[in-house]
């Protein structure tokens, strides 16, 4: 009787394995460790001729999902049935005709049917958008079922190592179609799992990680001092310089609203809804940020706009307005060539926090970065926000030079 340990141990070489329990069932490994494909072998009362029918691939279709269909299968047999043939007349058709669609036709499809779930709209476009862009040209037309594994890397061999998350956003709705069209009786199961054994193999996730340059936090000071302290403010300016101050992200400063901002407490509280990790975040204020909060209350003209900073038009500004500020003044960068980020202040600050000897969990506080160990963090509920202001008033004090 097969189990999960024995197929987690099977090798490409090792010969077809009988399941023990169906009549017929087989387990054929592939070309990958722990990988295989499930054969139920019958006779077709029809024709009376041998027949293998293809279940769909381990660890795809697990143990007792092959089990199930092949007893379905038996039960049919038994019944004077072939279940090649009633799988056939089973096809979900799109037209009359019962045709099998093409890939374009059948993503077109899944994405009108999974496109309710997305977050926004932005995603959901980009979802369809990513396979007219890389998929659609080449295999578009060719219908699901002709479709193997080789074409899908052949399809994302150009892309696989130059563009690897791409590719593999990429490849997932790729197997999100094949899925689809499995699912719709038009294919036995998806061969896009397989395709890393076409493919070379892509850098991993540290080797991808392209990191947002940042000025060196010991420069900090005298930055801080030629571009917000000597010249006038403006939106940009007082947009940046909150954000180096609270050590916390563009898009948090640029739809911060008063309603968040308890100025006698001196608390900003950015609800989860606005979050990362979607979870509140309360940040200290400290004197410097007080005081350009208090210049902006006196300057505001609606009592009724919710934001802070506010367009003509009465919307957000956009996240450029923050980036062409450090590209005007020339603000240099870890990197080569680049000016700094607005998000690379984060790891300015960060860094100090370390050069300085704060605690580690403090410092990640600040950055509203979660807990990834789960029972550290079911037990672990407090913010430090007292203790973060004691740090966050050095760091504005560093900033300011003094």
């Amino acid at each position: 009787m097969l189990t999960d340990a024995k197929l987690r141990r099977i090798q490409p070489e090792d010969g077809p394995l009988t399941d023990g329990t169906v009549s017929g069932l087989y387990f054929y490994p592939g070309k990958a460790r722990a990988r295989g494909k499930w054969i139920l072998r019958y006779t077709s009362p029809a024709t009376a001729r041998r027949r293998d029918m293809g279940l769909g691939t381990y660890p795809e279709v697990s143990i007792t999902d092959a089990r199930t269909l092949a007893l379905a299968a038996r039960s049919q047999i038994k019944s004077g049935k072939d279940p090649i043939e009633e799988r056939k007349l089973d096809r979900t058709p799109l037209d009359p005709a019962g045709r099998v669609p093409t890939f374009e036709e059948a993503a077109r499809l899944a994405h009108a049917e999974i496109k309710p779930g997305f977050k926004n709209t932005k995603h959901g476009d980009q979802w369809i958008n990513t396979l007219e862009d890389y998929v659609f040209p080449r295999i578009g037309t060719r219908p699901v079922d002709s479709l193997r594994a080789v074409d899908f890397a052949e399809t994302l061999r150009p892309i696989w190592l130059t563009k690897p998350e791409s590719a593999s956003r990429v490849r997932q709705r790729c197997d999100r179609v094949m899925n689809w069209s499995a699912a719709h009786g038009h294919i036995i199961a998806s061969p896009v799992s397989v395709i890393d054994n076409l493919l070379p193999k892509q850098p991993g996730k540290r080797e991808r990680v392209i990191h947002h340059p940042a000025l060196p936090w010991r420069d900090i000071p005298a930055v801080f001092q030629s571009e917000f302290v000597q010249k006038p403010p403006s939106v940009s300016r007082m947009m940046l310089e909150l954000l180096i101050l609270t050590a916390t992200r563009s898009g948090e400063i640029r739809g911060m609203v008063w309603e968040e901002l308890d100025l006698p407490r001196a608390i900003w509280t950015v609800p989860a809804t606005r979050m990362k990790a979607k979870a509140a975040h309360r940040v200290p204020l400290l004197p410097r940020a007080l005081a350009l909060l208090g210049v902006l209350s006196d300057q505001r003209q609606d009592a009724n706009q919710p934001l802070v900073f506010a367009t003509r038009r009465g919307t957000p500004y956009s996240d450029m307005v923050m980036t062409k500020a450090l590209r005007d003044a020339n603000v240099p960068s870890d990197v080569e060539g680049r000016v700094a980020t607005a998000h690379g202040f984060r790891s300015s600050f960060r860094d100090w926090a370390s050069e300085n000897g704060y605690a580690r969990d403090l410092a990640e506080r600040a950055l509203a970065h979660t807990i990834r160990n789960e029972t550290e963090a079911a037990y672990h509920r407090t913010d430090l926000l007292e203790q973060r202001r004691e740090m966050m008033l050095a760091w504005e004090r560093y900033c300011l030079g003094k």
